[in-house]
């Protein structure tokens, strides 16, 4: 695993506690696409299934990673697809 994959690792699990977190370095399928640079992690797919989703809707999830993720979304990360669940569903 990256060093960008790593920090969104690192900052998902501290702010969500996930029961289940899985990161996909999808960049290699972006290849000539923008965004897209050599060595990869420029394009991910994140999984992630949190208690902290409960009760909240689908724009709600993705925007609670969006703040989480700041960081990454101004740099290196071109584009990330998210998949965001509260434990059961």
């Amino acid at each position: 695993m990256g060093a960008v994959a790593e920090a969104i690792r690192r900052k998902l699990e501290i702010a969500l506690n996930p029961q289940r977190l899985e990161i996909v370095d999808d960049s290699d399928k972006h290849h000539g696409h923008s965004g897209h640079r050599e060595g990869g992690e420029s394009h991910f797919t994140v999984s992630v299934v949190s208690e902290a989703f409960a009760g909240l809707n689908r724009v709600q999830r993705q925007r609670r990673i969006n703040e989480v993720l700041a960081e990454e979304l101004s740099g290196p990360v071109h584009a990330l697809s998210l998949k965001a669940s509260a434990p059961g569903e």
